[in-house]
Formats: C-alpha cells, sequence, structure tokens
C-alpha cells in the first residue's frame, strides 16, 4: 500500500511518481504503470533512473528542483524507456513535497496524448457544425424533392400516347428517390435511439456475415475477441450501421479480396467527450488494403467525402456521428498495407 498522504494521486490521469533524490521510486500511480507499460512492484524494484536510457537532463532536473526546493518545468523531454525503442515526449515538472525528507513529486505528462485530447475536442467541434450544416441542407434538400416526383407523375399521365417520352420521366423519379435516400440517410443521426444491453460480438458476427455474404470468395474476417467483456448500453442498429460502414469502405478499398481483423478489448481509464469512464470498451477494424489516400486523410470524417468515384462519402460520417451519439470517438491509423479504424465506447459502469 502506497503512504496514506499519497492515496489520492492514484485517480490522477497525469501519470505521476514519487522519487528521492538518488531516484529511488516511493510511489507509482496507475497512470505512469501504463505510460511505461509496468506494474507498480517492478517499477519500484528499479530507480528513476534506471527506468530510462541515460538522459542527464532528468537526473539534473530532480537535482536542481530539491537544490532549490523548487518547481522545475521542462516543457518538451525526450525519454526512452528501458524495455522499449520507442521514444517518449514529455512535459516534465518536478515539485518538492517533503523539504525534510528530500521527496519530488514528479508528473510525465506524454505531449502526444495533449495533442490527442486537443484534436478529439476540434473534430467534436467540427462534428457538431457539420451535424448542423447536414442537416439545414438535408431539410432544403427534402421539401422540393416531393414536388418533383408529383409533377412527374403528373406528367406521365399526359404522355401516355407518347411512351418514348416515359423513359425520361422514368429516369425523373428514379433520381428524386435516389436523392430522397440520400436526404434521410443524412438526417438519420438525428432521430432518437433506443438504447438496450447488447453484446457487442453479436454485432460483429452480424456484420461479419454480410461483409462474407457480399465478398464470398477471397474475403477473410479473422475474429479476435475478448469474450469476457461486459455488456454494453447502446442502440444495437446504429452500432450495427457503424462498423458496417467501415467494413464496407475497407472491403471496397481491397476490392473484396484481402484480411480484415475484429477486435475487442477493455481500456481502463479512458477519457472520451471529456468525460472519465473506468471501463470503455476498445474496438478496432484492421485491413490490408491499400490504405487511405493522404489527401483525404485530414478530411475523412467530413461529409461527402469519398476516395472512391461511386462513393456517396457518408459512411464515416454516420459512424461519426452515431458514436459521439453513444458518448465515444473514433480515430484511425492508416497506411499501404494496414489500415486501423479504432472505436472507443464507455461501459456503463460509472
Amino acid at each position: 500500500m502506497p503512504p496514506t498522504s499519497f492515496t489520492g494521486l492514484e485517480l490522477l490521469d497525469t501519470p505521476v511518481l514519487i522519487a528521492d533524490a538518488d531516484g529511488a521510486l516511493h510511489f507509482v500511480n496507475p497512470a505512469c504503470e501504463n505510460l511505461l507499460a509496468l506494474g507498480s512492484r517492478e517499477l519500484r524494484r528499479h530507480s528513476l533512473f534506471e527506468l530510462f536510457q541515460p538522459c542527464p537532463a532528468l537526473r539534473q532536473a530532480l537535482a536542481t528542483a530539491l537544490r532549490h526546493n523548487a518547481s522545475f518545468i521542462e516543457h518538451d523531454l525526450e525519454l526512452i524507456p528501458q524495455h522499449s525503442e520507442q521514444a517518449l515526449h514529455i512535459a516534465l515538472s518536478i515539485t518538492p513535497v517533503d523539504a525534510d525528507g528530500g521527496l519530488a513529486l514528479i508528473e510525465l505528462r506524454p505531449l502526444d496524448q495533449q495533442l490527442k485530447i486537443a484534436n478529439e475536442e476540434r473534430l467534436l467541434l467540427q462534428h457538431q457544425a457539420n451535424r448542423e450544416l447536414i442537416r439545414n441542407l438535408a431539410h432544403e434538400i427534402k421539401n422540393p424533392l416531393g414536388g418533383i416526383r408529383g409533377a412527374a407523375q403528373l406528367l406521365e399521365h399526359e404522355l401516355l400516347d407518347r411512351p418514348e417520352l416515359k423513359e425520361y420521366t422514368a429516369v425523373i423519379k428514379e433520381e428524386a428517390l435516389r436523392l430522397q435516400s440520400l436526404v434521410d440517410r443524412l438526417l438519420a443521426p438525428h432521430r432518437s435511439h433506443v438504447r438496450a444491453e447488447i453484446n457487442i460480438h453479436e454485432v460483429l458476427e452480424r456484420v461479419r456475415s454480410i461483409a462474407l455474404a457480399e465478398f464470398p470468395h477471397g474475403l477473410q474476417i479473422r475474429r479476435d475477441y475478448d469474450t469476457s467483456l461486459p455488456l454494453l448500453v447502446a442502440d444495437k442498429e446504429q452500432l450495427i450501421q457503424v462498423v458496417l460502414n467501415i467494413v464496407k469502405n475497407a472491403t471496397q478499398a481491397m476490392k473484396g479480396k484481402g484480411e480484415l481483423v475484429l477486435r475487442t478489448r477493455v481500456a481502463r481509464q479512458a477519457t472520451l467527450a471529456r468525460k472519465r469512464h473506468t471501463l470503455a470498451l476498445k474496438l478496432q477494424i484492421v485491413d490490408n488494403g491499400p490504405g487511405i489516400p493522404d489527401e483525404i486523410k485530414d478530411h475523412i470524417f467530413y461529409p461527402l467525402v469519398t476516395g472512391r468515384a461511386e462513393g456517396t462519402g457518408l459512411g464515416l460520417t454516420l459512424a461519426q456521428a452515431f458514436v459521439h451519439q453513444h458518448g465515444g470517438n473514433i480515430e484511425f491509423e492508416s497506411r499501404p498495407g494496414q489500415t486501423c479504424f479504432t472505436v472507443m465506447l464507455p461501459f456503463a459502469t460509472d
């Protein structure tokens, strides 16, 4: 058990540890365990300086803070954990907490995490603006569509003795119906959804069967499920649509030939839509297709943005809208040969 005076630090989202002048660790919080991918017991077997590859700046920062009994801040420090080759870019803050005992509170804020939070907030604001724009545009389009279809039907009756012209009225009616369907899809995120307890794997199996029915030859869909996950409280039909839209994009990009992986895991202490959740679902959809073109990566969730000539550019916009309605987020990483969409959704345990 950590000392009583440090127990509140366990609740912090920021990776925090307590060390003395020699680097001996007296406390490590769970966020720091996650950052360094080691348990508290294993971490405390090492000194602060043994956790990372030699970094004189870290040693100097700790010594300076304790010597002057004042906070020391380093805005961008590169630390390389001993058990990883991947460098961490850290905003370092060292604050003496026990002048007599020579202890310091060391905060390690990953800069990429701060950028991720800022980017998530930016995407949320962008999504809200897009949603209002889409809704207004859809209503403006929907109003005259009924009149166009009605006029085409009346015109068709007037042309009973001119069958060669009925082809044109048929085109008008079909295109009006297509636009009506498009508008309905644009307005779909604004309907109230019906929530109930669902098993996410039932959703994935439904989508898997649909995709394999469409591409029975050449497409492999591998399951990588954590079957111990608790139930989600969500709109099942909307989640099916989220996964289906992502899977359809992947299968069409691969032209029905390739491998998809459907992966589920639990994420702990996740911050979603500015709210902290003890447990969240981490759903990943991974494909080995050509990747998302660089020119649309920054705009892929915008409405009407698509990499295919025949695409509508609404699939990911709707997926993002449904995920946000459930208090989650959606992001992706893509390069030639691998694209991974990650959907995070909170479990109703808080």
